[in-house]
């Protein structure tokens, strides 16, 4: 069959200007200019020049006695202190958290009803006052005792020895953070499709074989981002633990504030410095644990930062093949 005229598409391009005519393919596409963008990024580099230029330039700052208390021994007992409270609460505060979501999603309406008023409770109350209330809890009960519920004590304690200022701060941070953390894997359990549930059931298998097994590792995918953020929330959280005679970080460097009034700056940028290298070493720890629950729910898992410089610089290399080849 015989082409009509004029039906034949050329692949090539004549410039205007009467040169010998470039194929459409080494033609290269101008991207559509975008000149608040780049007004936009000038602004922001500009102000964050002048930001950084402050920090360094300003003798206000004290940037020798900041490394001269950075790794100081009294610093870093603080940390290790912030440290062990962190973990002792993060964990007491997650089983606590899990025990008062089931309790909240029993059948039971008494359970229920008391796990709703805890948690009601807890997030009413500030923190300090918590804490504040467990350090003078000795003057409303000098003993505690095991026994027989209103009737004869087989075992009775000291109250004064067994609430030490490690024992007063992880006792009043774990019940501040179950409150949280109650709400946070309820959320997380309620995310997972009905359908789980009834094939679970379907199976015979027991009912906390399918919490385990089944409802809670797809939870987890809803729980780790909500709960890590309250655990960046409750690594700050330690620094009241300072009200309560216990010196963490913070309260070093409170300590060392008063001593050395002249280094009061320094040393609250030693605590703001040390303060966000825990956070982004839970923020990265969070990426991966996303990444890990994500099997299964994606088709591809999200690219690792270190992936992420690889392809970018793959890419880089591909377009400066293709500038040289133009």
């Amino acid at each position: 069959m015989s082409e009509l005229p004029g039906a034949a598409v050329s692949l090539l391009s004549a410039p205007p200007d009467g040169t010998a005519p470039r194929p459409l393919a080494a033609q290269r596409v101008l991207p559509l200019r975008r000149p608040g963008r780049w007004i936009l990024t000038a602004i922001v580099l500009v102000l964050v020049a002048q930001i950084g230029h402050g920090l360094v330039t300003n003798p206000f700052y004290q940037w020798d006695r900041f490394a001269y208390w950075f790794l100081r021994p009294t610093i870093l007992d603080g940390l290790f202190i912030t440290l062990e409270v962190a973990a002792y609460s993060a964990v007491l505060g997650l089983l606590g958290g899990i025990l008062l979501a089931l309790a909240r999603l029993s059948r039971s309406p008494v359970l229920r009803a008391v796990s709703w008023v805890y948690v009601w409770l807890l997030r009413s109350v500030p923190l300090i006052v918590v804490l504040i209330f467990l350090y003078n809890f000795s003057a409303l009960y000098k003993t505690l005792s095991l026994g027989v519920p209103f009737g004869p004590a087989f075992l009775t304690f000291d109250e004064s020895r067994l609430a030490t200022d490690m024992a007063v701060a992880v006792v009043g941070l774990s019940l501040n953070e179950a409150a949280y953390a109650a709400e946070v894997v309820r959320g997380g359990i309620l995310s997972v499709d009905q359908g789980q549930h009834e094939a679970a059931a379907a199976l015979g298998l027991p009912k906390s074989y399918q919490f385990t097994k089944i409802v809670f590792p797809q939870a987890l995918r809803s729980i780790t981002p909500n709960y890590v953020n309250q655990l960046i929330g409750l690594i700050k959280g330690t620094s009241l633990v300072f009200y309560v005679s216990l010196l963490d970080l913070f309260g070093s460097a409170q300590t060392m504030g008063s001593t050395y009034p002249g280094d009061i700056v320094p040393l609250l940028l030693v605590v703001t410095v040390w303060y966000l290298i825990l956070t982004s070493i839970v923020s990265v720890v969070q990426f991966y644990v996303e990444r890990h629950y994500a099997r299964g729910a994606t088709r591809s898992l999200p690219p690792t930062p270190l992936q992420k410089l690889r392809t970018a610089l793959g890419d880089l290399r591909a377009r400066i093949r293709r500038e040289a080849a133009l």
